[in-house]
């Protein structure tokens, strides 16, 4: 495994809202986006010095999403922008008949890096029901397909919910058949019109680690989680299980390296806020884009100045401050659970991760509902 990277300095990976402006209306949509766009958004030349504060910090990964960003026609510009700054640049378009193959073919020529696009069930029935919007799965394959015809790498979103969890045997199945790089595997935060949405258990949060864990022994591209930091645990657990029987395989994409089209992986240690920043479409800094408490604005500071100095990343960063059984985790530094989804259930950046069923070892010594913690675990 690589070392944790030096987070307090840069993070490996900026995602910029470009606008919430999007014409599907999908169940969990984390912005609540709309068809029109915000006259607040950053503009071009915001927006470009955005970038050029992102090619100073040397990060790794730079997202444009939305929303849908081909709602914005200076997308193209944008990307051609990034791309001469040397900024590996991803983008995660809606899949509607913006999203053609001449604008494919365009966003290759402008210089970017990997397409992203989201698929969140192994049918039509499932998915579109999830978007709203029927023949969004249909567009999405097709816009696979473009992309690879250009010869620009695909990656796969897909958002897990009880909407479609019984269906990830089929979904894994259909990853297969696609010639993508990645997969991502976004497990629910309940914020936005996701609130509404039942989470998936603990338990079940276990089921689908191993079922991933499973894929990606097998399949030819990389599989990551995007809110389950508690997969890495799950990986180093499965990585003592077979030093013990003598059979060592790699842990994945989720401790560093890069994938098939040069995009870096994440380190180990990454989490909302260390090593992950999210900019809206006002320029708002979060640590993430599913925890909504903004450290500052880039019309006011620089990106560099808020991710390094502001309270909220700082404190973000300091694993001390972790509360409950994180706080008493062995795999705290790698994992820290999702702050988020701590949040966005408990109220707490800081409260423990309410889908991890793993019992720390020091966990038995946390005290009760109510009681007082000994001096020695007080968080």
């Amino acid at each position: 495994m690589q070392p944790t990277a030096d987070f307090e300095k840069c993070p490996f990976l900026v995602i910029w809202e470009v606008t919430q402006a999007c014409d599907l209306a999908c169940v969990h949509c984390r912005a609540c986006a709309r068809p029109e766009r915000n006259p607040s958004e950053l503009t071009p030349d915001e927006g470009k010095r955005l970038i050029d504060e992102v090619a100073a910090m040397k990060v790794p990964v730079f997202v444009l999403t939305g929303g849908d960003p081909l709602k914005r026609p200076d997308v193209f510009e944008l990307v051609e922008y990034a791309s001469q700054r040397d900024v590996r640049i991803s983008l995660t378009p809606s899949a509607t008949p913006l999203l053609s193959r001449q604008a494919i073919v365009e966003l290759k020529r402008r210089g970017l890096a990997r397409l992203a696009i989201s698929l969140d069930g192994p049918t039509a029935e499932i998915h579109d029901a999830f978007r709203r919007v029927p023949g969004s799965y249909a567009w999405t394959l097709q816009a696979v397909r473009w992309a690879r015809e250009a010869g620009l790498p695909a990656q796969i979103n897909t958002t897990i919910t009880r909407h479609n969890l019984p269906y990830l045997d089929p979904m894994i199945a259909l990853m297969e058949e696609l010639d993508i790089v990645l997969w991502s595997v976004f497990f629910l935060v309940p914020t936005g019109r996701g609130a509404s949405i039942d989470l998936i258990s603990a338990e079940e949060f276990e089921q689908v680690f191993e079922k991933l864990y499973e894929a990606s022994q097998r399949v030819s591209f990389d599989i990551k989680s995007t809110e389950a930091q508690h997969y890495r645990r799950f990986l180093l657990q499965r990585r003592a299980e077979m030093r013990r029987s003598g059979n060592i395989r790699p842990l994945g994409p989720m401790f560093g390296g890069s994938t098939a089209d040069g995009i870096g992986r994440a380190p180990r240690g990454i989490n909302d806020g260390k090593g992950f920043v999210f900019v809206s479409h006002q320029g708002e800094v979060f640590p993430s884009g599913f925890l909504p408490i903004s450290a500052g604005n880039v019309r006011q500071k620089s990106l560099a100045d808020l991710y390094r100095h502001s309270p909220l990343f700082v404190s973000l960063r300091n694993s001390g401050n972790l509360q409950g059984k994180c706080g008493v985790c062995e795999f705290r530094e790698v994992c820290g659970g999702s702050r988020a989804r701590a949040y966005a259930l408990a109220g707490d950046i800081f409260a423990e991760e309410p889908c991890c069923g793993y019992e720390p070892k020091a966990a038995a010594n946390l005290p009760r509902a109510g009681e007082p913690a000994p001096d020695h675990i007080r968080l």
